[in-house]
């Protein structure tokens, strides 16, 4: 197939690595001209202005690709993109936008008779290189048309066609709800495990912990590897931002009056790391000091 990629960050680069190692012609698009010459070492066609890749469109129907941030970026591409494609194209968005944003932009081109799915992506780069998990939402018959695609580009059982638009980004915000409290997790526990009484070889932990154990995965072998490069984490400032997958999840939860606690504190966690200023733990420090004479910790 031919498919039209717009966006060669991290996981857009690696993507067209995959598209052209699957014998895809690929023609593609960045602002940044680095990203253009690395696609091209890759094998791909890279175009210096976005008006050459929607001239390069097929005569019958073409495929674009968006790998571009959640958000304004996006949406103003999509609108771009409603403006120069023709009746019959498909656009695929294979970014994390909120799933409530992809239903828009779903009835938005379709006003126009452009087909749009929405696929999460998942497997960080390597993945997006060597063979992704894709979670797909959209009209049925179009994901059909182009499933070899999904086949080619994500590993074994990989891939699932979800149900409506927004299905597909809904289950990817889920997904990283998820991952965020598995992270949280292996986090609190190595943490007691380094202020313990015993010397534990904590690279040596995560890899016997990923061998034959119950919580052996990949994020536990992205843990033995961290460890192995910095043992006593020197350098790194704690700092855990969050891309907003997270928050979504737990709004969606509140808004369900449903429950996810380890999700909601593992987001609130990270949102405490963020914070330099510890304006309200120095408020803490001093109301101990008011009440029971409390040294106040100097800085």
């Amino acid at each position: 197939m031919k498919i039209k990629v717009i966006g060669l960050g991290k996981m857009g680069l690696n993507l067209v690595s995959n598209l052209v190692t699957h014998q895809h012609e690929v023609i593609c698009f960045d602002i940044n001209i680095e990203q253009r010459q690395a696609a091209k070492k890759v094998g791909a066609l890279a175009v210096d202005t976005l008006n050459e890749l929607f001239l390069s469109a097929d005569e019958e129907q073409s495929i674009y690709w968006l790998m571009l941030p959640s958000g304004k970026i996006t949406e103003e591409m999509i609108c771009l993109c409603q403006a120069n494609l023709k009746l019959e194209d498909i656009l695929i968005d294979g970014g994390n936008s909120r799933f409530a944003d992809s239903i828009h932009y779903f009835h938005f081109l379709k006003e126009k008779k452009i087909h749009f799915l929405d696929v999460g992506t998942s497997g960080g780069m390597s993945g997006a290189k060597n063979g992704a998990c894709m979670m797909i939402g959209g009209e049925k018959n179009i994901f059909e048309q182009i499933e070899e695609l999904f086949k080619d580009l994500c590993v074994e059982n990989g891939y699932l066609y979800c149900g409506e638009a927004g299905s597909g980004h809904y289950l990817k915000m889920v997904h990283n709800g998820i991952e965020y409290g598995i992270m949280q997790a292996i986090g609190e526990g190595f943490n007691l495990l380094h202020h313990s009484r015993f010397d534990y070889d904590l690279e040596q932990v995560a890899r016997v912990f990923n061998n034959g154990s119950v919580i052996r995965s990949w994020l536990m072998e992205l843990t033995e590897n961290a460890l192995r490069e910095n043992p006593t984490m020197a350098g790194i400032s704690g700092q855990v931002p969050s891309s907003g997958e997270g928050k979504w999840t737990v709004e969606d939860m509140l808004e369900m009056q449903q429950s996810a606690p380890v999700i909601t504190q593992s987001l609130l966690t990270r949102f405490a790391s963020m914070d330099e200023e510890k304006y309200g733990e120095k408020i803490i420090a001093s109301l101990r000091n008011q009440f029971g004479g409390h040294e106040v910790p100097k800085e």
